[in-house]
């Protein structure tokens, strides 16, 4: 399961059928999940300093991922309109693949008594209960996470949408400083000991990347 699908299915409360953060914020969360997974698998780099990516190499096979890849020029472009332009696009087709994998179902509804919509609802999988554990072990008793545990809680954290996830992740204070933790790259011996991915994800979470998200998440 890539990034942004991960992410989406954290925020999404099958209590209640909502997104935590939709609108903007959920954008900007698709987007820079999206060029995370991106950077991590050698499709886009980054500049630290600059806060600007640049696509590389060969197209990826995912198709979700191939449609954000394909809004990456191959001269470097800020980090900020990436993020929003590719998480505008993102929406439909990341649901879509959580909807096919039956981690999400949608619920044909009629607006108005005429008007086709439809309502989400908990799939049939554990899929996000296996996700929810670890990062809440990591965000909550301060559990020393794996690398991409750690990204994902990197990535809620600079989302600023965790204390919606209270019914999830209980918010704290404690819950904020971890967060913010992972955000900077602290994530404790076990994520870096994967010394390639860990390198990755610290280059694109830990450093600019999730400041610019969590900046970009403000309105301006």
């Amino acid at each position: 399961m890539t990034l942004p699908e991960a992410v989406m299915l954290l925020l999404f409360d099958p209590r209640t059928g909502t997104i935590a953060g939709e609108g903007q914020s959920l954008m900007y969360t698709l987007g820079g999940a999206m060029l995370t997974e991106l950077a991590v698998r050698k499709h886009i780099e980054l500049d630290d300093k600059n806060r600007r990516v640049r696509a590389v190499g060969h197209a990826p096979e995912d198709l979700l991922l191939r449609g954000a890849w394909e809004r990456v020029p191959e001269t470097a472009t800020g980090i900020r309109a990436l993020a929003i332009d590719i998480g505008v696009r993102s929406r439909e087709s990341t649901l879509d693949r959580l909807v096919v994998r039956g981690d999400i179902r949608k619920e044909p509804r009629r607006l108005l008594g005429f008007i086709p919509t439809h309502a989400l609802k908990g799939g049939d999988t554990d899929t996000r209960d296996r996700l929810l554990r670890p990062v809440r072990s990591a965000l909550v008793d301060g559990v020393d996470p794996d690398a991409r545990t750690a990204t994902l809680a990197a990535l809620l954290s600079a989302s600023k949408n965790l204390a919606a996830m209270h019914a999830d992740i209980p918010w704290s204070g404690e819950v904020y400083t971890r967060g913010k933790k992972f955000e900077r790259g602290d994530w404790g011996a076990k994520a870096a000991s994967d010394i390639i991915l860990s390198t990755l994800v610290v280059q694109v979470v830990g450093t600019a990347f999730a400041t610019a998200l969590a900046t970009f998440a403000q309105p301006d």
